[in-house]
C-alpha cells in the first residue's frame, strides 16, 4: 500500500460526497430564489474547501492509526504515540495501541504455554502422536519420531502403521467420541507389540487435532515371557538328557567301575562332552537373549566386513582341520564395510561357517562369497534403490536340506536330524541367533538347499555410508 496515494483518494472521495449535498443545497436555494448564482457559487466553493480540509485531517488520523496497527510486532512491546491532529484521532490510536498490546501479551503468553507443552509431550518416553478426524498426523512427539522415523507430520497414520485393528479403533474414537484402548502388531521391519489409547477431544484444536493416540511398547516384556516359556519347554528337554547321563556315569563310577581306570577315563570323556554341551547351550540362550532384547534398535556403527570374515576362517580353521574342509573366500573391494555391530557379525558368520564345515562333507570346500547387488529378498530396513545391499553367501557341499523343512530351519532347537546335530555339539539355536542378529541389522537371510548337492546360506546387509554414497 502506497500511504501518500491511499490518503489523497480517500480525500477526493469524502471532499466530492461532502460537497455533492452542500451543491445540490445551492441548487435549490437559487432555483427558489433565496440566492444569486454568483454568491451561491463562491460559498459553495468556500465550504468544499472547510470539508476538504476537515476530511484530509480525520483521513490522515485514520490512516495513521492503521498504520500503526499494522507495525511488525516482533520487537518487545512499548508504548507507541501517534501524531494524530484530532481528539478522536489521538482517542482512536490509543485504544488501538492499547488492544495492540493486550493482543501481544495473550499471543506471547500462548506461545510460552506451547513451547513448554511441546517440551513435556517430547519428554514423555512412548510414543504420542495427535491426529486429525482423517488420521492425518498433525503433530509427533520425540518417542513416536525416534521409532517410526522423522517426518511424520502432515502423513496418514496408515502408512506409518499398517494396523486394521489400530485404523478400526481410531474410527469408532471418532464416530463415537469415547476413548478406545487395544492391543496391536506391527509385522515390519521387525515384529513389535503395542498397547494404545485412542481419546478423542471435547472440540478440535485450532491446529485441526481432535485425537491423541499414546502408543505402549510391549515387545520386551512379551518377549521376556515368551523366553521363560521357551526356557521351559525346550531347555529343560535339552538340559535333562545330558544331565541324566551324568548323574548316571557318576552312580556307575562311584560303583561298579569305582577301580576300573578303563571304564574311568572312557566315562570322564563322555561326561565331558555333555558338560561342554551344557554349557554351550547355556551360552547360547544367553545369546539369543541379549540379542533379542536389543533387537528393536538397529546398529549405526561401521563394520569392517572382510576383516570380519577372515578372522571366523582363522578361528574355525581348527574344526576344518578336524574334518579336513578347505574354507575358501571371495570378498569383493566393493563389500569390504557394511553398517552393523562388528562382534554380532562375527557371531553370525561363526555359526554360518561352522555348520558349513560340520554338514559338509569330508574333504569338501566352504565358499564365503560377498558382492554388492541392486536388490535382496523379502524386506530390508534400508532403501535398496538408495543404497543397493551386500550379499553375503556361505555355499557348502554336503547332503542338503529337504525342502519342507527350510521354513523352520530358524526356530529355537528345532533340528532337521536330532540326533546327529547333537552329536556334532550343535544346541538347536545356532541358526535361531542368526535369524535374529539378521533382523536386528534389518536385513534379509535366504536358505536354499538341494539333496546331495549343498545348502547355500545368503545374508542381505546394507552397505556402509561411504560406499553407498561413492564417496
Amino acid at each position: 500500500m502506497n500511504p501518500p496515494t491511499d490518503i489523497v483518494a480517500r480525500v477526493v472521495k469524502g471532499t466530492f460526497l461532502g460537497s455533492v449535498p452542500i451543491g445540490i443545497a445551492f441548487i435549490l436555494l437559487g432555483a427558489l430564489g433565496h440566492i444569486s448564482a454568483g454568491p451561491a457559487a463562491i460559498a459553495w466553493a468556500g465550504l468544499s474547501a472547510v470539508v476538504a480540509v476537515a476530511v484530509w485531517v480525520f483521513v490522515s488520523d485514520l490512516v495513521g492509526v492503521l498504520t500503526l496497527a499494522e507495525q511488525d510486532r516482533n520487537t518487545d512491546e512499548h508504548e507507541q504515540t501517534t501524531s494524530a491532529r484530532t481528539n478522536i484521532g489521538r482517542e482512536l490510536g490509543v485504544a488501538v495501541q492499547r488492544l495492540d498490546n493486550t493482543a501481544t501479551r495473550r499471543l506471547k503468553r500462548r506461545e510460552r504455554d506451547f513451547d513448554g507443552l511441546e517440551g513435556a509431550l517430547d519428554a514423555l518416553p512412548g510414543p504420542l502422536l495427535q491426529l486429525t478426524n482423517e488420521r492425518q498426523i498433525v503433530r509427533a512427539n520425540r518417542a513416536a519420531e525416534k521409532m517410526f522415523g522423522g517426518n511424520l507430520e502432515d502423513r496418514d497414520l496408515a502408512g506409518v502403521m499398517r494396523s486394521p485393528s489400530l485404523l478400526a479403533a481410531l474410527s469408532r474414537a471418532v464416530e463415537e467420541r469415547v476413548g478406545q484402548d487395544m492391543q496391536f502388531v506391527l509385522p515390519a521391519p521387525i515384529e513389535r507389540s503395542f498397547a494404545a489409547r485412542v481419546e478423542p477431544l471435547s472440540k478440535p484444536a485450532r491446529d485441526g487435532t481432535s485425537l491423541v493416540l499414546a502408543l505402549v511398547d510391549l515387545t520386551s516384556i512379551q518377549r521376556a515371557d515368551q523366553m521363560r516359556v521357551d526356557f521351559v519347554a525346550n531347555a529343560s528337554h535339552e538340559i535333562r538328557t545330558p544331565l541324566a547321563t551324568l548323574i548316571g556315569f557318576i552312580e556307575t563310577l562311584r560303583g561298579p567301575a569305582k577301580d576300573d581306570a578303563e571304564a574311568r577315563e572312557k566315562f570322564l570323556t563322555i561326561m565331558e562332552s555333555h558338560a561342554q554341551r551344557m554349557a554351550r547351550l547355556v551360552d547360547d540362550l544367553l545369546s539369543l537373549s541379549r540379542i533379542e532384547m536389543n533387537e528393536h534398535t538397529p546398529p549405526s556403527g561401521e563394520a569392517d566386513l572382510a576383516g570380519i570374515i577372515e578372522g571366523v576362517r582363522d578361528q574355525l580353521e581348527w574344526q576344518a582341520t578336524e574334518r579336513n574342509v578347505t574354507v575358501e573366500l571371495d570378498i569383493k573391494a566393493e563389500a569390504f564395510a557394511v553398517l552393523g555391530d562388528a562382534d554380532e557379525l562375527t557371531q553370525l558368520f561363526q555359526n554360518l561357517v561352522s555348520n558349513a564345515i560340520k554338514y559338509g562333507d569330508l574333504g569338501s570346500t566352504v565358499t564365503v562369497h560377498a558382492e554388492a547387488v541392486v536388490d535382496a529378498p523379502g524386506t530390508v530396513g534400508w532403501r535398496l534403490a538408495d543404497h543397493g545391499a551386500i550379499a553375503i553367501s556361505i555355499q557348502d557341499r554336503g547332503d542338503g536340506i529337504p525342502r519342507e523343512h527350510l521354513p523352520r530351519l530358524t526356530e529355537r532347537f528345532y533340528r532337521v536330524d536330532t540326533a546327529r546335530s547333537r552329536e556334532l555339539g550343535g544346541t538347536g539355536l545356532g541358526l535361531a541367533i542368526v535369524k535374529h542378529i539378521v533382523s536386528r541389522h534389518r536385513g534379509a537371510l535366504n536358505i536354499d538347499s538341494e539333496a546331495g548337492v549343498g545348502s547355500t546360506f545368503t545374508v542381505y546387509l546394507q552397505p556402509a555410508q561411504d560406499q553407498s554414497t561413492g564417496t
